[in-house]
Protein backbone atom coordinates (compact mmCIF):
# COMPACT_ATOMS: atom_id res chain seq x y z
CA UNK A 1 0.00 0.00 0.00
CA UNK A 2 2.70 2.27 0.57
CA UNK A 3 4.39 1.67 -2.64
CA UNK A 4 1.00 2.37 -3.84
CA UNK A 5 1.02 5.63 -2.47
CA UNK A 6 4.46 6.56 -3.33
CA UNK A 7 3.45 5.68 -6.90
CA UNK A 8 0.66 7.75 -7.07
CA UNK A 9 2.57 10.80 -5.01
CA UNK A 10 5.33 10.05 -7.91
CA UNK A 11 2.70 10.65 -10.75
CA UNK A 12 1.43 13.66 -9.07
CA UNK A 13 4.40 15.73 -8.76
CA UNK A 14 5.74 14.60 -12.28
CA UNK A 15 2.56 15.51 -13.66
CA UNK A 16 2.91 19.37 -11.58
CA UNK A 17 6.33 19.65 -12.84
CA UNK A 18 4.63 18.93 -16.35
CA UNK A 19 2.06 21.63 -15.78
CA UNK A 20 4.91 24.16 -14.14
CA UNK A 21 6.78 23.22 -17.94
CA UNK A 22 4.40 23.95 -20.10
CA UNK A 23 2.92 26.88 -18.08
CA UNK A 24 6.68 27.92 -18.44
CA UNK A 25 6.68 27.34 -22.27
CA UNK A 26 3.95 29.84 -23.26
CA UNK A 27 5.52 33.20 -24.03
CA UNK A 28 4.22 36.22 -22.42
CA UNK A 29 3.97 39.26 -24.24
CA UNK A 30 3.55 42.22 -22.88
CA UNK A 31 2.25 45.95 -23.87
CA UNK A 32 2.30 49.41 -22.54
CA UNK A 33 -0.45 51.55 -23.96
CA UNK A 34 -0.70 55.58 -23.78
CA UNK A 35 -4.20 55.86 -24.25
CA UNK A 36 -7.20 53.66 -23.19
CA UNK A 37 -7.83 50.38 -25.81
CA UNK A 38 -11.01 52.47 -26.77
CA UNK A 39 -9.54 55.49 -27.68
CA UNK A 40 -11.08 54.60 -31.25
CA UNK A 41 -7.36 55.45 -32.69
CA UNK A 42 -4.08 55.01 -31.86
CA UNK A 43 -3.68 52.60 -29.62
CA UNK A 44 -7.09 50.64 -30.54
CA UNK A 45 -4.49 49.66 -33.46
CA UNK A 46 -2.61 48.55 -31.22
CA UNK A 47 -4.54 46.52 -29.23
CA UNK A 48 -6.12 44.85 -32.33
CA UNK A 49 -2.26 44.35 -32.80
CA UNK A 50 -2.34 42.38 -29.45
CA UNK A 51 -5.56 40.29 -30.25
CA UNK A 52 -4.14 39.23 -33.47
CA UNK A 53 -1.05 37.93 -31.34
CA UNK A 54 -3.57 36.15 -29.24
CA UNK A 55 -5.35 34.39 -32.41
CA UNK A 56 -2.01 33.59 -34.42
CA UNK A 57 -1.10 31.56 -31.42
CA UNK A 58 -3.67 30.43 -29.52
CA UNK A 59 -2.68 28.74 -26.17
CA UNK A 60 1.21 29.36 -26.93
CA UNK A 61 1.44 32.52 -25.80
CA UNK A 62 -0.34 34.95 -22.75
CA UNK A 63 -0.60 38.36 -23.63
CA UNK A 64 -1.33 41.14 -20.77
CA UNK A 65 -1.39 45.32 -21.01
CA UNK A 66 -1.50 48.69 -19.41
CA UNK A 67 -3.66 51.34 -20.66
CA UNK A 68 -3.34 54.92 -20.31
CA UNK A 69 0.28 54.64 -18.89
CA UNK A 70 1.47 58.78 -18.56
CA UNK A 71 4.77 59.08 -20.20
CA UNK A 72 7.80 59.62 -17.92
CA UNK A 73 8.18 58.04 -14.28
CA UNK A 74 5.17 56.19 -14.42
CA UNK A 75 6.00 54.74 -17.96
CA UNK A 76 9.42 53.29 -15.82
CA UNK A 77 7.67 51.93 -13.23
CA UNK A 78 4.63 50.07 -15.52
CA UNK A 79 7.85 48.35 -17.36
CA UNK A 80 9.39 47.21 -14.74
CA UNK A 81 6.40 46.02 -13.02
CA UNK A 82 5.27 44.27 -16.53
CA UNK A 83 9.09 43.12 -16.48
CA UNK A 84 8.67 41.41 -13.04
CA UNK A 85 5.52 39.64 -14.35
CA UNK A 86 7.30 37.48 -16.68
CA UNK A 87 7.10 38.85 -19.98
CA UNK A 88 9.12 37.84 -22.58
CA UNK A 89 8.45 40.38 -24.75
CA UNK A 90 7.44 44.39 -23.74
CA UNK A 91 5.80 46.37 -26.86
CA UNK A 92 6.16 50.15 -25.67
CA UNK A 93 3.65 51.97 -27.80
CA UNK A 94 4.34 55.46 -27.30
CA UNK A 95 7.56 58.05 -28.39
CA UNK A 96 7.64 59.13 -24.93
CA UNK A 97 8.65 55.69 -23.33
CA UNK A 98 11.96 55.57 -25.24
CA UNK A 99 14.01 56.80 -22.38
CA UNK A 100 11.78 54.33 -19.81
CA UNK A 101 12.41 51.82 -22.20
CA UNK A 102 16.16 51.94 -22.46
CA UNK A 103 16.27 52.13 -18.65
CA UNK A 104 14.14 49.10 -17.85
CA UNK A 105 15.89 47.34 -20.51
CA UNK A 106 19.57 47.46 -19.06
CA UNK A 107 17.82 45.98 -15.92
CA UNK A 108 16.50 43.23 -17.43
CA UNK A 109 18.62 42.00 -20.33
CA UNK A 110 16.66 38.64 -20.94
CA UNK A 111 13.55 40.20 -21.98
CA UNK A 112 13.28 41.35 -25.39
CA UNK A 113 11.71 44.97 -25.83
CA UNK A 114 9.97 46.77 -28.64
CA UNK A 115 9.64 50.54 -29.01
CA UNK A 116 7.73 52.31 -31.00
CA UNK A 117 8.09 55.41 -33.19
CA UNK A 118 11.45 55.59 -31.18
CA UNK A 119 15.45 55.65 -32.19
CA UNK A 120 17.11 55.03 -29.31
CA UNK A 121 18.14 50.49 -29.53
CA UNK A 122 19.90 48.38 -27.36
CA UNK A 123 21.07 44.57 -27.78
CA UNK A 124 17.55 43.92 -26.38
CA UNK A 125 15.68 46.81 -27.65
CA UNK A 126 14.54 47.13 -31.30
CA UNK A 127 12.69 50.20 -32.95
CA UNK A 128 9.29 50.16 -35.19
CA UNK A 129 7.82 53.39 -36.48
CA UNK A 130 5.17 53.86 -39.54
CA UNK A 131 5.90 55.84 -42.54
CA UNK A 132 2.66 58.37 -41.26
CA UNK A 133 3.44 60.68 -43.35
CA UNK A 134 2.88 58.92 -46.59
CA UNK A 135 -0.66 58.70 -45.64
CA UNK A 136 -0.29 62.64 -45.02
CA UNK A 137 0.70 63.71 -48.17
CA UNK A 138 -2.82 61.52 -49.22
CA UNK A 139 -4.46 63.39 -47.10
CA UNK A 140 -2.97 66.71 -48.15
CA UNK A 141 -4.43 66.01 -51.81
CA UNK A 142 -7.51 65.54 -50.81
CA UNK A 143 -8.09 68.39 -48.24
CA UNK A 144 -6.39 71.15 -51.09
CA UNK A 145 -8.65 70.02 -53.44
CA UNK A 146 -11.85 70.40 -51.35
CA UNK A 147 -11.09 73.42 -48.92
CA UNK A 148 -13.77 76.19 -50.31
CA UNK A 149 -11.95 78.95 -47.42
CA UNK A 150 -8.27 77.94 -48.05
CA UNK A 151 -7.37 77.36 -44.65
CA UNK A 152 -6.83 73.69 -43.05
CA UNK A 153 -6.69 72.93 -39.85
CA UNK A 154 -3.96 70.87 -38.30
CA UNK A 155 -3.99 69.52 -34.27
CA UNK A 156 -0.71 68.35 -33.70
CA UNK A 157 0.27 66.50 -30.54
CA UNK A 158 3.48 67.40 -29.73
CA UNK A 159 6.18 68.80 -31.42
CA UNK A 160 8.50 65.95 -32.45
CA UNK A 161 9.64 64.74 -35.83
CA UNK A 162 6.62 62.41 -36.93
CA UNK A 163 3.93 64.70 -36.07
CA UNK A 164 6.50 68.06 -37.93
CA UNK A 165 7.01 65.32 -40.69
CA UNK A 166 3.52 65.17 -41.02
CA UNK A 167 2.56 68.75 -40.96
CA UNK A 168 5.02 68.97 -43.64
CA UNK A 169 3.68 66.38 -45.69
CA UNK A 170 0.55 67.22 -45.23
CA UNK A 171 0.70 70.78 -46.32
CA UNK A 172 3.27 70.46 -49.49
CA UNK A 173 0.92 68.18 -51.36
CA UNK A 174 -2.17 70.09 -50.59
CA UNK A 175 0.12 73.37 -51.75
CA UNK A 176 0.81 71.50 -54.80
CA UNK A 177 -3.17 71.13 -55.89
CA UNK A 178 -4.25 74.12 -54.35
CA UNK A 179 -1.39 77.73 -53.82
CA UNK A 180 -3.69 79.14 -52.19
CA UNK A 181 -3.70 77.19 -49.16
CA UNK A 182 -3.26 77.98 -45.52
CA UNK A 183 -2.58 75.86 -42.64
CA UNK A 184 -3.43 76.82 -38.97
CA UNK A 185 -2.02 74.33 -36.22
CA UNK A 186 -3.11 74.17 -33.05
CA UNK A 187 -0.44 72.17 -30.38
CA UNK A 188 -2.65 70.31 -27.66
CA UNK A 189 0.42 68.69 -26.25
CA UNK A 190 -1.40 65.58 -25.86
CA UNK A 191 -2.02 62.18 -27.87
CA UNK A 192 -5.71 61.80 -25.84
CA UNK A 193 -7.81 64.09 -24.40
CA UNK A 194 -11.34 64.20 -25.74
CA UNK A 195 -11.94 67.52 -24.46
CA UNK A 196 -8.60 69.42 -25.38
CA UNK A 197 -8.60 67.71 -28.98
CA UNK A 198 -12.28 69.10 -29.38
CA UNK A 199 -11.82 72.55 -28.46
CA UNK A 200 -8.75 72.31 -30.56
CA UNK A 201 -11.11 71.52 -33.50
CA UNK A 202 -13.43 74.40 -32.74
CA UNK A 203 -10.83 76.96 -32.05
CA UNK A 204 -9.71 76.13 -35.92
CA UNK A 205 -13.08 76.09 -37.07
CA UNK A 206 -13.52 79.64 -35.69
CA UNK A 207 -10.46 81.00 -37.75
CA UNK A 208 -12.01 79.66 -40.92
CA UNK A 209 -10.80 76.14 -41.27
CA UNK A 210 -13.19 73.99 -43.13
CA UNK A 211 -10.91 70.61 -43.44
CA UNK A 212 -9.13 69.34 -40.17
CA UNK A 213 -6.28 66.95 -39.77
CA UNK A 214 -4.98 65.43 -36.57
CA UNK A 215 -2.30 63.80 -35.15
CA UNK A 216 -4.39 63.18 -31.98
CA UNK A 217 -5.81 59.79 -31.02
CA UNK A 218 -9.57 60.61 -29.97
CA UNK A 219 -12.62 61.07 -32.61
CA UNK A 220 -13.71 64.10 -30.39
CA UNK A 221 -12.23 66.37 -33.87
CA UNK A 222 -14.67 64.32 -35.68
CA UNK A 223 -17.58 64.79 -33.54
CA UNK A 224 -17.13 68.90 -33.65
CA UNK A 225 -16.73 69.15 -37.25
CA UNK A 226 -19.63 67.03 -37.40
CA UNK A 227 -21.66 69.32 -34.93
CA UNK A 228 -20.63 72.87 -37.07
CA UNK A 229 -21.55 70.91 -40.24
CA UNK A 230 -19.58 71.16 -43.60
CA UNK A 231 -16.19 70.65 -42.63
CA UNK A 232 -13.89 68.11 -43.62
CA UNK A 233 -12.07 65.47 -41.47
CA UNK A 234 -9.93 62.62 -41.86
CA UNK A 235 -9.61 59.46 -39.30
CA UNK A 236 -6.43 59.11 -37.53
CA UNK A 237 -4.45 56.21 -36.91
CA UNK A 238 -8.13 54.32 -37.08
CA UNK A 239 -10.82 54.31 -39.81
CA UNK A 240 -13.08 56.31 -37.51
CA UNK A 241 -15.42 55.17 -40.07
CA UNK A 242 -18.53 55.66 -38.14
CA UNK A 243 -18.49 59.53 -38.91
CA UNK A 244 -18.47 58.61 -42.95
CA UNK A 245 -19.27 59.69 -45.09
CA UNK A 246 -19.27 63.24 -43.70
CA UNK A 247 -16.89 64.57 -42.14
CA UNK A 248 -14.60 62.09 -42.21
CA UNK A 249 -13.95 61.74 -45.61
CA UNK A 250 -10.69 58.82 -45.15
CA UNK A 251 -8.45 57.84 -43.22
CA UNK A 252 -4.93 56.77 -41.75
CA UNK A 253 -5.07 53.18 -40.93
CA UNK A 254 -2.28 51.58 -39.03
CA UNK A 255 -1.78 48.04 -39.13
CA UNK A 256 0.66 46.66 -36.54
CA UNK A 257 -0.58 43.33 -36.15
CA UNK A 258 1.77 41.60 -39.09
CA UNK A 259 4.75 43.45 -37.00
CA UNK A 260 3.81 42.14 -33.84
CA UNK A 261 2.81 38.47 -35.05
CA UNK A 262 6.26 38.47 -36.60
CA UNK A 263 8.58 39.75 -33.72
CA UNK A 264 6.47 37.38 -31.07
CA UNK A 265 7.27 34.35 -33.13
CA UNK A 266 10.79 35.80 -33.53
CA UNK A 267 11.08 35.13 -29.60
CA UNK A 268 9.55 31.81 -29.46
CA UNK A 269 12.00 30.49 -32.23
CA UNK A 270 15.03 32.67 -30.92
CA UNK A 271 15.74 34.53 -33.64
CA UNK A 272 15.03 38.40 -32.79
CA UNK A 273 17.39 40.50 -32.73
CA UNK A 274 17.59 44.17 -32.35
CA UNK A 275 16.38 45.81 -35.35
CA UNK A 276 15.14 49.13 -36.99
CA UNK A 277 11.83 48.89 -39.02
CA UNK A 278 10.07 52.17 -40.81
CA UNK A 279 7.69 50.45 -43.02
CA UNK A 280 4.70 52.67 -44.94
CA UNK A 281 1.87 52.18 -47.41
CA UNK A 282 4.03 49.31 -49.65
CA UNK A 283 4.83 46.97 -46.80
CA UNK A 284 0.76 47.83 -45.41
CA UNK A 285 2.11 48.89 -42.31
CA UNK A 286 -0.08 52.21 -43.39
CA UNK A 287 -3.00 52.11 -45.04
CA UNK A 288 -5.94 54.43 -46.63
CA UNK A 289 -9.18 54.24 -45.28
CA UNK A 290 -11.28 54.22 -47.62
CA UNK A 291 -12.27 57.34 -49.43
CA UNK A 292 -16.09 58.16 -49.19
CA UNK A 293 -18.39 59.24 -51.77
CA UNK A 294 -18.21 62.77 -50.47
CA UNK A 295 -15.15 63.35 -52.01
CA UNK A 296 -15.58 64.10 -55.64
CA UNK A 297 -14.64 60.82 -58.08
CA UNK A 298 -11.59 62.83 -60.10
CA UNK A 299 -10.22 63.79 -56.75
CA UNK A 300 -10.67 60.34 -55.22
CA UNK A 301 -8.84 58.56 -58.30
CA UNK A 302 -6.04 61.09 -57.81
CA UNK A 303 -5.29 60.45 -54.06
CA UNK A 304 -5.80 56.62 -54.59
CA UNK A 305 -2.92 57.36 -57.52
CA UNK A 306 -0.89 59.00 -55.03
CA UNK A 307 -1.50 56.13 -52.64
CA UNK A 308 -0.26 53.68 -55.26
CA UNK A 309 2.60 55.56 -55.99
CA UNK A 310 3.78 56.23 -52.71
CA UNK A 311 3.11 51.99 -51.98
CA UNK A 312 5.37 51.02 -55.07
CA UNK A 313 8.23 53.12 -54.37
CA UNK A 314 7.33 55.16 -57.77
CA UNK A 315 6.95 58.30 -55.61
CA UNK A 316 8.81 59.91 -52.72
CA UNK A 317 6.66 62.37 -49.85
CA UNK A 318 9.60 64.57 -50.26
CA UNK A 319 10.90 65.53 -53.51
CA UNK A 320 12.54 68.33 -54.54
CA UNK A 321 11.92 71.11 -55.41
CA UNK A 322 11.57 71.92 -51.72
CA UNK A 323 12.61 74.61 -49.30
CA UNK A 324 12.97 75.14 -45.77
CA UNK A 325 10.80 77.76 -43.96
CA UNK A 326 13.40 80.32 -43.95
CA UNK A 327 13.89 79.84 -47.71
CA UNK A 328 16.98 77.91 -47.37
CA UNK A 329 17.30 75.49 -49.75
CA UNK A 330 16.26 71.73 -48.90
CA UNK A 331 16.01 69.85 -51.91
CA UNK A 332 16.95 70.03 -55.60
CA UNK A 333 14.49 69.45 -58.47
CA UNK A 334 13.90 65.23 -58.45
CA UNK A 335 15.98 64.65 -55.47
CA UNK A 336 13.91 62.95 -52.26
CA UNK A 337 14.74 63.05 -48.48
CA UNK A 338 16.91 60.98 -46.63
CA UNK A 339 16.27 58.48 -43.39
CA UNK A 340 18.17 60.20 -41.65
CA UNK A 341 16.79 64.09 -42.39
CA UNK A 342 13.58 62.46 -42.11
CA UNK A 343 13.86 60.75 -39.01
CA UNK A 344 15.47 64.00 -37.18
CA UNK A 345 12.69 66.63 -38.72
CA UNK A 346 12.78 69.81 -36.52
CA UNK A 347 12.04 72.34 -39.33
CA UNK A 348 9.20 73.18 -41.39
CA UNK A 349 8.86 73.78 -45.17
CA UNK A 350 8.52 77.05 -46.95
CA UNK A 351 5.02 78.30 -46.79
CA UNK A 352 4.16 77.50 -43.46
CA UNK A 353 3.59 80.23 -40.79
CA UNK A 354 4.44 80.01 -37.00
CA UNK A 355 7.16 78.48 -35.04
CA UNK A 356 7.45 74.82 -34.04
CA UNK A 357 7.46 74.81 -30.02
CA UNK A 358 10.73 74.16 -28.50
CA UNK A 359 9.03 71.69 -25.85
Amino acid sequence: MRAVKTLLASVAVAAGLSGAAMAEDKTKVGFIFVGPIGDGGWTYEHNQGRLAVEEEFGDKVETIYQESVPEGADAERAITQMALAGADLIFTTSFGYMDATIAVAEKFPDVKFEHATGYKTAPNVSVYSARFYEGRAVQGHIAGKMTKSNIIGYIASFPIPEVIRGINAAYVHAKKVNPDVQFKIVWAYTWFDPAKEADAAKALIEQGADVILQHTDSTAPQAAAQEAGNIITFGQASDMSEYAPMPRVSSIIDNWAPYYIARTKAVMDGTWESTSTWDGIGAGMVGIGEISDAVPADVKAEAEALRDALGSGEYHAFTGPLNKQDGSAWLAEGETADDGTLAGMDFYVEGIEGDIPSS
